[in-house]
């Protein structure tokens, strides 16, 4: 079944999409091998035009790993582990609305994250992800080298972030979620799959450098920020109801564009379990 696999690159730094897989029908070992190489390849890989009902989407997600509940909105009624990720047609600001790394601020951030559109607007509400990978191997012998020995702190509670979920973690908040979540992780961490080094700062959720302050990591993380997210790192997906993004966390950072105001989109989010950052 996996040699009927359609690979279609969205650009030269990363994303695919996958044609040729029903994920609502059966999938052999082997399907499913051969889209998690597709996927360690390109980072991040779409899907058109699936019916996957809630049950389906969970169970598709868990051939890849395990899943988890996000730490701060509740899941659907019936399936936690699927957080509805929506802004209403009145609403101004849209959830993770910024440059990122899901939820960096977590001692074992997530592998990976698959997120299914259900309803989206005429136009607008496009996704851009960007390629860690590239923004490490882009850089200075000598700017990698300084990298590869730092630490940063990460927080929940950065101003940016916060401010881009105030609306869904104000109607649907989980009651057991901490005012703030932090941890600390290298500035350039390995794979443990692919053995390639990745930038992984972001600016929603990266504070500082360990044992500098705010003032005095500015500066490096500015222009960390804003390399990494240079068009030529970068690929953008038009969402259609049904397509369906998955990405590896711990290789890319994505972006929701908030340019449809007046429109409602609803999506579905699925978090895959991941291990702490080496």
């Amino acid at each position: 079944m996996n040699n009927s696999l359609n690979i279609e690159p969205l650009s030269g730094a990363l994303g695919a999409e996958i044609g040729g897989v029903d994920l609502a029908g059966p999938l052999d070992d082997a399907t499913i091998a051969a889209i998690r190489r597709v996927w360690l390849e390109y980072g991040v890989i779409f899907f058109r035009d699936q019916n996957l009902p809630e049950a389906r989407f969970l169970a598709f997600a868990r051939r890849f790993g395990a899943v988890i509940e996000y730490p701060f909105v509740k899941g659907l009624e019936g399936f936690p582990e699927i957080i509805p990720v929506v802004k209403l047609e009145q609403e101004r600001v849209n959830f993770g609305g910024i440059w990122h790394s899901d939820t960096s601020y977590l001692e074992a951030p997530p592998m990976g994250t698959m997120l299914i559109a259900r309803e989206v607007p005429p136009r607008g509400g496009d996704t851009l992800f960007a390629s860690a990978y590239l923004a490490y191997e882009t850089l200075s012998e000598g700017m990698r080298r300084m990298l590869d020995g730092l630490v940063a702190v990460s927080s929940s509670a950065k101003a940016d972030v916060s401010r881009t979920r105030e609306d869904r973690v104000r109607a649907s908040v989980r009651p057991d979620a901490k005012a703030e979540y932090s941890a600390e992780h290298p500035v350039v961490r390995t794979h443990p799959e692919t053995g390639r080094k990745a930038l992984y700062v972001n600016v929603g959720h990266t504070l500082r450098f360990r044992d500098m302050t705010e003032a005095e990591s500015a500066p490096l993380l500015s222009y960390l920020f804003a390399h990494q997210t240079r068009p030529e790192f970068t690929c953008r997906f038009r969402w259609r109801p049904g397509s369906i993004a998955f990405w590896d966390n711990r290789c890319t950072l994505h972006n929701p564009i908030n340019d449809y105001h007046g429109y409602r989109r609803v999506m579905h989010r699925i978090t895959l379990a991941g291990d702490t950052p080496r």
